[in-house]
Order: C-alpha cells, then structure tokens, then sequence
C-alpha cells in the first residue's frame, strides 16, 4: 500500500466537550479520525459530529470502567483503531490502562496514577529532590491531628480531585479540622472514588502554568504563562496570560523544574500542562502535573497563539504512535514567543440561581477575542464553595505583549457581571 493511500489514523477520544473547538479542529486538519466517546452530560447527534469525528461510542468511563473498557476492546477487535486519549483529567487513568490492555501508546498505568493522585505526585518528587512543600497525607476522616505540625497556612485539597474543587486553605490549627471535615465531604458528593486527602503548607508568590509536549523523553517546554496570585481561601481561577514576563534565571529555574518533573514522574510521551508556585517569586514548586491538555483545549489555544505549535494534532499524533510534526527547536526552551495569547476566566463572584450575565455579547465583538465560551447560563444554580460548580465562561484573545493582555483583563474584570436570586427562587 502505498502512503498516498494509507488508512488515516484513528484515536479514541474520552470525554471532550464538543463547545471547546480546538482538539477537533487539529484532528480534521491533520487528517486523524475521531471516535468521541462522549461527556454523559453532553449529548452528541450523530448528524451533526464536530470536525474530525465519523463515530460517536457512549461509555460510562467512571461509573462502569469495566463495561467501558470491555466495550473498547470489542470496538478495537472487530474495527482497530490506533490510540485513545483524553483531555479529562479524571479519565487519564482509565485511557491509560486501556491502552496497556488493547497494546496502544500511552502513558502506562503507574504514571497516569503518580500524575493523577497528589499522595504519589509529593512523594515522588521529594523522593528526586526537587522542590516541595512540608505536606501529610490523610487516608481517612478524622485524621487531621498528624497535619498541625505543619507550617500554617495549609492547603487541603482532594488526593485525587482536579481543578479547583474542594481546594481549601485552613489558616491555623483550630481551623483544620473543619477544613478537612469540609473538603471529605465534597470528595463523598463529587468524587467516583475517594481516595483520601492531601495537607500541604501553603505556598505563596506568582502562579504559573508550564504548557509542555513529551516525546521519548525529550521534553519541549512550550509556553510558561502568568495565572494570577491566589491567595485562597478557595483558589478561583481568574487568569492565564502568556509568556509569563520572567527574570531569564527564574525562568530557567522553572524549565529545569519542569523538566525533572516529567522524570520524576515517568512521562516520557504526550502533552502535559503543569502548574506551579514561584515560593518568593523566584523558587519553583510544582502543585501537579497533569498528563493532557489543559483546559480541555484552552492550553492548545495558549501553545498555538504564542508559539505556532499546533499542540493538540501533535498529541493526537503521539496517542496514534505517531511522530510529532510541529514542534519548535528543542534546544529553545520555553519556545520562542511570536505574540501572547490569555484566558480571562469568568468569575462566579456569589453563589445562587443565575438570572444574567453581563456583558459577554459585547466582549465576543472585540477584534482581539477568538472564543466566548459560555458554561453557565441563567437558571443554572451556583453553588458556593468549596463545592466546585464549574466556570461561567472563558474568554480568549490575543495580544502583542501580555502587558496588553493584563490590561484588556482589568477592562475585563469592570464590564462582566452576573446576577444572582437565591437558588431556591423561581427563574
């Protein structure tokens, strides 16, 4: 068979949101198929498949991994495709372990887990010396006693949750117990699996986040971006501006942190968005990797405006086997910067039924944004934290410099609202 009529490859993708446009725009322009195995709360019509998609195939993942992963192997026997990934964080563990069992690329059990669950992501970068907070585990409630040795502030945070939620900081001892008390029951309500806590000392100074793409080993750090300087209780994300504007020897400080990271942790292949506090703003401690996208696509979107790296074809191409095509030069690291590209997360800013949101028509107008993606409308019922309800909405634009970019954020922060009426009243 000759290349010209080579079959095109097919990648299995879990749990994407069909309105963040991205992944699937990669895949149709560099000719993968897609087989979506859709998010249960987002129904797909089979006449109208985003680009890239010829097959919708329904799995309960966290519910009946085993039912989905016998369905995979039925699927991969009668029609084999050539990979499965996913931008979900909490599914990294299942893709992985169904690439072991149908012998696909991937990530490898262990890995996925190391990433994925906080206990082992800590213990495993002690354990190679990099930078980390004092922090205890806690395997069941009640348990808290073992973390009041540790430096106040603390941040409690699920072992194995993701975004923000349940993310909590306890300011003194006295505080703590309600604060663990409070975070194990948002893992009981919105977690398929509780696998127990994390109790780590507070970190201060600059967030960033590490957009990287893996391929034997060789890690290319493709952007380093500013994501604001949270000082909790509950860590609402608000911005994402890149490139970060870093001190040359801090920003290899975060390069060479994230680069043994990806060691430490055994990532060797795909795309990773990592996320860090600059402690002092100088010193670099990693608060997770996670072995995807980030954002759902909002990374890819970060990596192709400031760089021209097409992330999410290049993360397809490796979950298929495949080469990367489009990364920079690997001896530039962070990639070299031709613009800047953000994200202005919209606040909650309260709590309760949603009855307006101000102001998106007339940012979805501007020259400068490419995407409004709206997540929560009027009617939807917000609920306060530190119970995570989702992000109202993600605004993203490109700039000349991130000094544009902060300021179109602050103009930003003045023109969107959103109206709140108690959540039990009528909308």
């Amino acid at each position: 068979m000759t290349a010209a009529h080579a079959p095109r490859p097919t990648v299995v993708l879990v749990y994407q949101r069909t309105s963040l446009p991205w992944v699937f725009d990669s895949a149709r322009k560099a000719g993968i198929d897609l087989v979506l195995v859709p998010r249960p709360d987002e129904p797909v019509s089979p006449d109208r498949l985003p680009p890239g998609v010829v097959e919708v195939l329904p799995l309960d993942v966290e519910g009946d991994p085993a039912a989905a992963l016998a369905a995979l192997r039925a699927r991969h026997s009668s029609r084999p495709f050539d990979g499965i990934t996913t931008l979900y964080d909490p599914a990294v563990p299942f893709v992985a372990d169904a690439a072991e069992v149908l012998g696909l690329p991937g990530l490898g059990g262990g890995t996925a887990r190391a990433v994925q669950d906080k206990r082992l992501m800590r213990r495993r970068l002690a354990e190679a010396g990099l930078n980390v907070p004092g922090f205890v585990v806690l395997d069941e409630p009640g348990a808290s006693a073992a973390a009041a040795r540790l430096d106040f502030p603390v941040v409690v945070k699920p072992a194995n949750g993701f975004s923000s939620l349940g993310v909590t900081k306890a300011d003194s001892p006295e505080r703590l117990g309600a604060v663990v008390d409070e975070v194990w029951q948002v893992c009981r309500s919105k977690l398929h699996q509780v696998t127990g806590l994390v109790v780590e000392e507070f970190l201060d100074g600059p967030e960033l986040a590490v957009e990287s793409l893996a391929h034997r080993g060789t890690v290319q750090v493709l952007t380093i971006g500013y994501k604001g300087e949270p000082v909790g209780p509950h860590f609402e994300e608000g911005v994402y501006r890149a490139p970060a504007p870093l001190a040359p020897q801090v920003q290899d400080a975060v390069v060479r942190e994230v680069v043994a990271a990806h060691a430490a942790l055994g990532v060797t292949d795909g795309p990773t968005h990592t996320e860090l506090r600059l402690r002092g703003g100088e010193r670099p401690y990693l608060l997770e990797l996670g072995a995807r996208i980030g954002g759902s696509g909002v990374s890819h979107y970060i990596a192709e405006h400031v760089t021209g790296t097409d992330l999410a074809a290049d993360a397809l191409r490796l979950a298929a086997g495949l080469a990367p095509r489009s990364l920079p030069d690997p001896d530039q690291r962070p990639a070299r910067a031709r613009g800047a590209a953000a994200n202005y997360i919209v606040p909650c800013g309260g709590a309760g039924r949603i009855t307006a949101l101000h102001g998106l028509a007339e940012v979805a107008a501007d020259p400068r944004v490419d995407h409004v993606v709206q997540m929560l409308h009027p009617g939807d019922v917000v609920r306060p934290y530190p119970d995570f309800t989702g992000y109202p909405a993600f605004i993203l634009s490109h700039h000349p410099s991130t000094k544009d970019a902060e300021e179109f954020h602050r103009d930003l922060a003045d023109l969107i609202r959103i109206d709140y009426a108690p959540a039990g009243d009528a909308q």
